[in-house]
């Protein structure tokens, strides 16, 4: 994670939106019409898993799409953090799931029953 987010008001915004909501998608459109294919991944294994979480279109601001891939120093979008650390993209969050790493994780850091 960036050591620089009190100094980039982008940085800044972004830890501020990862700090207040416990389960953030960084994507390419919204939780209801994801843009891209890998968006569309995330938003349906989150849904199935029935996690609550807040999805920022990346789309809406070219600043905000390059300052999470400098945040988190992770090339690509979408990005998901759970309480406030950063998991994974699309790949890394699909193979967690099927796994079962993934819901270990979330049951462990959002407290949710088995």
């Amino acid at each position: 994670m960036s050591m620089n987010a009190n100094s980039d008001p982008v940085h800044a915004a972004i830890k501020r939106v990862i700090d207040e909501h416990p389960v953030v998608l960084f994507m390419k459109g919204e939780p209801s019409a994801p843009e891209c294919g890998f968006s569309a991944t995330i938003v349906s294994i989150l849904n199935y898993l029935g996690i609550d979480f807040v999805g920022i279109n990346v789309l809406k601001n070219p600043a905000l799409g390059a300052g999470v891939k400098s945040f988190s120093d992770w090339p690509t979008v979408p990005q998901l953090y759970v309480r406030g650390e950063f998991v994974g993209g699309a790949d890394i969050v699909r193979e967690m799931f099927q796994s079962g790493e993934l819901k270990s994780l979330l049951i462990e850091r959002l407290l949710l029953d088995a």
